[in-house]
């Protein structure tokens, strides 16, 4: 009689475990990327889901953009929290959208848990080459003196109200003491070749896109946003060797729903980073300018609770909103 209950209630507890216990019973993860595909984020996205695929078994991608990430964001908060719907956290979504749309479908504080940071890729304070000879600008500390030696001469051009780009100026010249002009384009590559043909002076860009530029010259880079030298382009300095704490970047990372189990987190988490470590995962990386940065969740929840606090601030003093 006791075997007989005991082999009971072994059957109850593989019954009530949560069904992500056996992925490839025929129930496959869906990893959600709030942005259209083809993109950096994309990309990383697909690796993984590919390295993974021995271990945690198929996993799906789902891209549902829109809303500047905030539509795919919630189709996470919202789901089960099973362990078979993840997606991706990015600077947009949970940290700089919460603060830029006055209504938000999901908190994002409350309704996630991280997973792992994936990637991390600087932005780059960029000049046209032929204007910064012009006007001798040939680092930080020469662009801020040239700044505060001529008020009100300077521009920089950025994706957008509210983009990367025009939070890093925003939050550039507030450090820098100096002013500059803002000029909103319609996207990345508007901002580019803006910058390419002297409309603007300077730019902060990301550096997947702006490198092409670098390496043939018709860019200058002053320096990379991140708190310290990039591999990507290790002869930039940062800017915080300028300015002081400056550190400003893309990233993104991978979170599941609130309340989904902590062994269930866990397991993901081994997986993933196991993905994210292995050399053919950096090699491809570094191709998008994409430094891998794996973390345990609760590195990633704490890095996502100090960046939301961080843009706070930056898009308060931006002036940014979309209603």
């Amino acid at each position: 009689m006791q075997r007989r209950r005991l082999l009971l209630s072994t059957a109850a507890a593989a019954l009530a475990a949560p069904a992500f216990a056996q992925p490839a019973a025929g129930r496959p993860i869906r990893l959600v990327v709030p942005y259209a595909p083809g993109g950096p984020i994309d990309v990383t996205a697909r690796v993984l889901a590919e390295r993974v695929s021995s271990t945690l078994g198929t996993v799906i991608i789902d891209n549902k953009p829109g809303a500047g990430g905030n539509i795919g964001a919630d189709a996470v908060a919202k789901a089960a929290p099973d362990g078979l719907t993840i997606g991706i956290a990015a600077t947009a979504t949970h940290a700089v959208n919460p603060w830029l749309y006055t209504r938000m479908p999901y908190d994002a504080a409350r309704d996630f848990s991280g997973i792992t940071q994936m990637v991390r890729v600087p932005n780059v304070l960029v000049m046209n080459a032929d204007t910064a000879q012009r006007l001798q600008i040939h680092s930080v500390a020469d662009l801020i003196a040239y700044g505060k030696k001529n008020p009100g001469k300077l521009n920089y051009g950025s994706g957008g109200n509210g983009s990367a780009g025009h939070l890093a100026g925003e939050m550039f010249k507030a450090q820098a003491g100096i002013f500059a002009v803002h000029i909103p384009y319609n996207g990345g590559n508007p901002a580019q070749l803006a910058l390419l043909s002297g409309q603007v002076d300077f730019n902060f860009d990301n550096l997947a896109t702006a490198a092409p530029n670098i390496r043939s010259g018709k860019l200058k880079a002053l320096a990379v946003t991140t708190a310290g030298r990039s591999p990507a382009l290790p002869d930039a300095p940062p800017v915080a060797d300028t300015l002081k704490g400056f550190a400003i970047d893309t990233w993104w990372g991978l979170v599941a729903p609130a309340q989904t189990p902590r062994d269930v987190v866990a397991r993901l988490n081994q997986a993933f980073v196991a993905a994210l470590n292995a050399p053919e995962t950096r090699s491809r990386f570094a191709g998008l300018m994409a430094e891998p940065v794996p973390t345990t969740p609760d590195e990633f929840d704490a890095f996502m609770r100090a960046e939301l606090a961080k843009y706070r601030s930056v898009v308060k003093a931006s002036g940014a909103k979309v209603d």
